[in-house]
């Protein structure tokens, strides 16, 4: 009888019979761990669109604050900016020599749509003579 140390006589088990014992619990830890990563790359991505509609948002506040600088009509600017973010509400005001445009539109694709986030972008432009 062969004994191994730290361990009680009947509970060492031979080579072949503990390999049969422990299959299959590499498939079994994948399963646990798939969901896991599946949610991180999902959220990682989320994150990456995000930061790609706020780039858009910035853009368009910026076209629009020109826009409204040079004294275009607030509706047409409006539309410019929902044309170039889908949903974008705009929003302007003076501020002494500046008009300020403030662009927000939904967060379509967040994390698996289940966070209601609104982002938004503002700039300024130097009134032209006025």
């Amino acid at each position: 009888m062969v004994h191994v140390i730290g361990e009680r006589a009947g509970d060492a088990l031979p080579a072949n019979r503990r390999w049969r014992a422990e299959r299959g619990s590499v498939t079994a830890e994948f399963a646990l761990t798939l969901p896991a990563v599946a949610v991180v790359l999902v959220c990682c991505l989320s994150g990456v669109q995000l930061a790609g509609v706020q780039v858009r948002l910035q853009y368009a506040a910026a076209a629009s604050a020109r826009s409204l600088a040079r004294g275009e009509d607030p509706g047409s600017v409006a539309g410019t900016a929902a044309t170039l973010v889908t949903g974008a509400r705009l929003a302007s005001h003076r501020r002494d020599d500046l008009v300020c445009a403030t662009v927000s539109a939904p967060a379509s694709n967040a994390p698996l749509g289940l966070l209601p986030i609104t982002l938004s972008a503002s700039s300024c432009a130097l009134a032209g003579g006025q």
